[in-house]
């Protein structure tokens, strides 16, 4: 008997113990995609550390909004979390050399990588179990930029998280232009009748005597992805279409290379002409912000709200010196449909630990926390997610940067970049074919046409690599 009682004490226990193995078990396993769950259980990840990659923000409060997400993320779960800023151009260089020695972050935001190619080429993971929850509460747009094309599984499905989004805007000095003798109530909305108010303005006037101050401030270097998302822009223009429907790549068309000779020569001549400053072709990402905000430029484009957001501390400058505009109306006279950028995360195919770092974006894109993230970040971009679009923050028509830039984005014509349609494009892009080719006008004096020709020909090289 004594036997017997010990034999079904010790299966008892067995029992026990299995269930509750299998409670841990699946605890573990469960994301907390919902907004209203944001607890997890450590267990065997209690002494690894998420490692996070993301873009170094363009004013102090970006970078610290983010710290204190990950800080309340990390007393939330019980996790451990590091962040790390980079520059746009420094954490591109990073994340190639750390994927090709096997050893990237877990965590990458950056403006700059093309997800589409590195998805294409399976260096990402599946993440529809963190966005398949909140899917509901994503822009048409912002699902399309995610939902991408693994060339190595052979499937399609969402491998980034969408967090926010942008478009070029056109940002100038009310009151240079005052000084010029225009006002805000002078500029055309037409294509040519805009870019020759532009031209008009006194060439070179002088700033107190001392500083030249040039018409505009267009990019026109191979080092700044600013470049070709105008020169981009500019060929939606002039419905210039790289890549047909089917996402094929159409540049021996006749008329297709006629477009790119004309739009280079276009974009070239302000430049040649004196218009934009001669350091224009040495510039990076930040150098025609630098400008604009050092009143040496009158006007420039921007793709994001950074130059709107650097002067929101100084109420006079922000509401009554800032000038900002939408694109003028095509040349043929029908609106402008504007090419959207949607910033995006990731988590690299070979990183260490996937399933918290699930967990922080499950966190990071419910509604109260992105909406608080963009807000404190001064609005330099927009939200993608419904709940954090109708905030009031985002239309009020006192804040003319942001509320012109969600009008654009609710209200006007969009479109993504052509890497979402065809990730070979993505190359394009990050080798800047484009910026070559107006440096190679500017600098070493070449026609456009051959300008042109020389793209097409390291375009059409991509593919074949590519395909």
């Amino acid at each position: 008997m004594k036997i017997n009682k010990l034999s079904q004490s010790s299966l008892l226990f067995l029992i026990i113990a299995i269930l509750v193995a299998c409670t841990n078990f699946n605890n573990s396993e469960q994301l907390t995609s919902e907004s209203n769950s944001t607890q997890t259980t450590p267990s065997s990840q209690e002494n690894k550390t998420l490692e996070i990659w993301w873009d170094k923000g363009y004013i102090a409060e970006e970078d610290e909004i983010l710290q204190q997400i990950v800080d309340d993320w990390q007393q939330n779960t019980g996790n451990k979390a590091e962040i790390f800023f980079y520059s746009a151009d420094e954490i591109t260089q990073k994340t190639n050399r750390a994927i090709q020695a096997g050893n990237p972050p877990d965590l990458l935001f950056s403006s700059r990588a093309e997800y589409p190619l590195l998805a294409w080429q399976g260096k990402l993971i599946d993440v529809s179990d963190v966005i398949k929850p909140v899917e509901k509460f994503y822009s048409s747009t912002a699902k399309q930029a995610a939902y991408l094309y693994n060339n190595v599984e052979k499937k399609r499905s969402y491998y980034a998280v969408p967090l926010h989004q942008a478009t070029i805007h056109i940002f100038y000095w009310k009151d240079l232009l005052k000084k010029a003798g225009k006002n805000s109530e002078d500029i055309p909305q037409k294509w040519d009748e805009f870019w020759e108010f532009w031209r008009k303005l006194p060439i070179k006037f002088q700033n107190n005597g001392k500083t030249n101050i040039y018409s505009l401030g267009l990019p026109i270097s191979v080092g700044a992805s600013d470049t070709y998302y105008l020169f981009e822009q500019i060929l939606e223009a002039y419905d210039v279409s790289i890549l047909d429907s089917r996402g094929q790549l159409i540049v021996d068309n006749p008329k297709v290379r006629q477009g790119i000779v004309n739009c280079l020569e276009w974009y070239a001549k302000f430049y040649q002409q004196g218009y934009v400053p001669p350091t224009a072709t040495r510039w990076l990402d930040p150098d025609n912000n630098r400008s604009f905000l050092n009143r040496t430029v009158v006007m420039t484009p921007n793709p994001t709200l950074s130059i709107a957001t650097a002067l929101r501390k100084d109420p006079e400058t922000y509401t009554n010196k800032l000038g900002m505009l939408e694109f003028p109306t095509k040349p043929n006279g029908k609106p402008m449909r504007h090419i959207v950028a949607v910033r995006q995360v990731v988590i690299l195919a070979e990183a260490q630990n996937q399933k918290i770092a699930k967990n922080f974006l499950a966190y990071l894109i419910q509604p109260e926390v992105i909406g608080n993230y963009l807000k404190s970040s001064g609005g330099r971009y927009l939200p993608v997610i419904t709940p954090a679009k109708q905030d009031s923050f985002w239309t009020q028509p006192t804040d003319l940067p942001v509320s012109t830039a969600t009008k654009t984005l609710t209200q006007g014509q969009t479109r993504l970049f052509y890497s979402v349609q065809n990730p070979i494009y993505s190359s394009v892009l990050a080798e800047n074919i484009w910026g070559k080719a107006l440096n190679r006008i500017v600098t070493d004096n070449i026609s456009a046409n051959q300008a042109a020709d020389e793209a097409i020909a390291r375009i059409k090289a991509i593919f074949r690599k590519g395909q």
